[in-house]
């Protein structure tokens, strides 16, 4: 299963978006809070539970600055997947999205595609509300 998200425009720099995504404990204020339980992270990366139990777990692989990070699936997650964040600079903004690869069966597909989508987006949104120059 492969999900992308939408593209968030970021009013900062490359150099301080990709910073503030390196941080896994900059992760848990893109995230619902109406939907997510029990936040932990280290410099490792990050884990939490979504609305429903099921235990995301981010963990850092690599990171190509200022353009990619990667990230993959811990241990205790429900199936195995990668996450990348794509950055590229336009002029004075940044421009993000998240593509996700997930090894899911047809079954686990149907139950988590569209909550995948929804929080995808919601974090990306949420990346560009967080430069956002107006925000006081």
């Amino acid at each position: 299963m492969k999900i992308i998200s939408e593209t968030a425009s970021i009013q900062a720099p490359i150099s301080v978006v990709f910073e503030f995504l390196s941080q896994a404990h900059n992760i848990e204020c893109l995230l619902p809070d109406d939907k997510i339980s029990d936040f932990h992270s280290d410099k490792n990366g990050c884990t939490f539970k979504v609305q429903g139990g099921f235990l995301i777990s981010l963990l850092y692989v690599d990171k190509e600055e200022p353009t990619l990070i990667r990230m993959k699936s811990g241990e205790k997650a429900p199936f195995s997947y990668s996450l990348t964040i794509h950055l590229s600079e336009d002029d004075d903004q940044t421009n993000g999205h998240i593509e996700f690869i997930g090894n899911v069966n047809m079954f686990l597909k149907i139950m988590v595609e569209k909550p995948l989508i929804g929080l995808f987006n919601h974090m990306s949104a949420k990346l560009q509300e967080q430069f956002y120059i107006g925000k006081t």
